[in-house]
């Protein structure tokens, strides 16, 4: 028997407009990144100096390495605000907040503690051009800088998505970004700083966003009782925190250890197939940009409905998150089809890395089916915190991928390179739903069904 809503004073209603009301403000946050990117690398590319552009090409690939693993800051505050949003538990949601905070500062440190020895040896991995070391050398050393405000930004994010706020978010994301962009074309253009511009336009951007994203959750937390030292260093808390953060660091590094092996025998058959590969990862980065956004929405309402321990809630939430991601992933999938011929075009001025890419075009864009199963599922895991879960079902896949990287690769070459990447995408969705069905039963076993 379903249980009725008025039985649950935390029960709430999942609609479409309330999915809605969260992934589409964060969609379009995401996709304020791309033009950051494309800001930085016009910028440095009117000094016309090719070592510029080259080292600030590693340094950004280099920061998206560093901060990317540790971007659990921002799903594990979304999973556990979320969580204590459902039960209306206003002073836990500060506590996570505040621990959340507290562990970005910690990180922060030690970033700049490493920061000597990743300066001297990282851009070296990277290249043997002295030009280029010099450069990524100097990006690197301002913007690590700012590290802890970086993190900070992470917890902020987190916390705001983890209350629902996607309009918010979204803000906050324009106005990193977008301070981002103004600053890089004073300070690296107009003022002809070049990289140490691009690199101070980005440190001021994550310090002005942090201030103004703690001054507006504060301010909205007003009235409500500061956690103590006690509460806010409550072991069982902590244990669950830590935790949390470690399953999905490593669930982080596997995916990036998948993309790097796919980068890496990429490379083997040659650089035109190399380049092509570079170009089509572009659209899977768009398709996850897209994704991401419900895969937001899934994780707040997901935590939400564990939160307020209310069933109904939560089926409605996974299948209201899950509908719209396969949609979506249809859309983007056909979408690409139909425009990847002049996207690859504006990416790439070979003719051969364009002919090369069209061939393996049908690939990136099957990736937005494949992977639409995946970032949604991630989001219920996440949202739910069924951290070690999601973690051991990313090392499963990555199993997989490798099984089939050695099978199809050496016989269908690069065919067989991205074939294995989209049965990687599908293997992470179809594992995590086949754990979904107990889950749900330990999570909600008190709750009537």
């Amino acid at each position: 028997m379903q249980e009725a809503k008025g039985d649950n004073p935390y029960a709430f209603e999942v609609t479409h407009r309330l999915v809605l009301s969260i992934a589409v403000p964060m969609t379009l946050g995401y996709l304020t990144t791309p033009l950051l990117g494309l800001t930085d690398t016009a910028v440095v590319g009117q000094l016309g100096d090719p070592a510029a552009l080259a080292g600030l090409a590693i340094g950004a690939i280099l920061f998206d390495l560093l901060y990317g693993s540790l971007s659990f800051l921002r799903t594990s505050t979304t999973g556990l605000v979320a969580q204590a949003f459902g039960r209306r538990d206003r002073f836990e949601q500060q506590a996570v907040l505040l621990r959340a905070l507290l562990g970005a500062v910690g990180l922060g440190a030690l970033m700049l503690l490493l920061a000597p020895v990743i300066w001297r040896y990282a851009p070296g991995l990277m290249s043997e051009d002295p030009a280029v070391i010099a450069a990524t050398r100097s990006y690197f050393a301002i913007r690590v800088l700012t590290s802890p405000a970086t993190f900070a930004n992470f917890v902020i994010l987190g916390f705001v998505l983890g209350r629902g706020e996607g309009m918010l978010g979204l803000k906050l994301q324009i106005l990193l970004n977008g301070t981002n962009i103004l600053c890089t074309l004073l300070f690296g253009l107009w003022l002809g700083w070049g990289i140490p511009g691009v690199a101070i336009g980005t440190a001021i951007a994550e310090v002005v966003a942090m201030l103004a994203g703690l001054t507006i959750i504060f301010r909205r937390l007003r009235g409500v009782t500061r956690p103590g030292r006690a509460a806010l260093f409550d072991r069982q808390q902590l244990s669950r925190l830590f935790r949390l953060n470690g399953d999905i660091l490593i669930r982080s590094l596997v995916l990036n250890t998948a993309f790097a092996l796919m980068t890496r025998l990429g490379s083997s058959a040659g650089a035109v197939t190399l380049a092509a590969n570079a170009v089509l990862m572009n659209i899977f980065l768009l398709v996850s940009f897209f994704l991401d956004g419900l895969a937001g929405a899934a994780e707040q309402l997901s935590g939400r409905a564990v939160g307020a321990s209310h069933l109904p809630s939560f089926r409605r939430a996974l299948w209201l998150t899950g509908g719209w991601s396969i949609a979506l992933g249809l859309v983007l999938a056909g979408l690409f089809l139909a425009i990847g011929t002049p996207l690859i075009a504006l990416l790439s001025t070979s003719e051969d890395v364009r002919r090369m890419a069209g061939i393996y075009l049908s690939w990136a864009a099957a990736t937005g089916v494949t992977g639409a199963l995946a970032f949604h599922m991630d989001g219920i895991f996440i949202g739910a915190t069924w951290s070690r879960e999601m973690r051991n079902m990313m090392l499963a896949s990555l199993a997989c991928y490798c099984v089939a990287l050695a099978l199809l690769v050496p016989s269908f070459g690069n065919h067989g390179l991205w074939a294995s990447l989209n049965l990687f995408l599908l293997m992470r969705g179809l594992f995590l739903v086949c754990n979904l069905p107990r889950k749900r039963r330990d999570s909600f076993a008190s709750a009537a069904d």
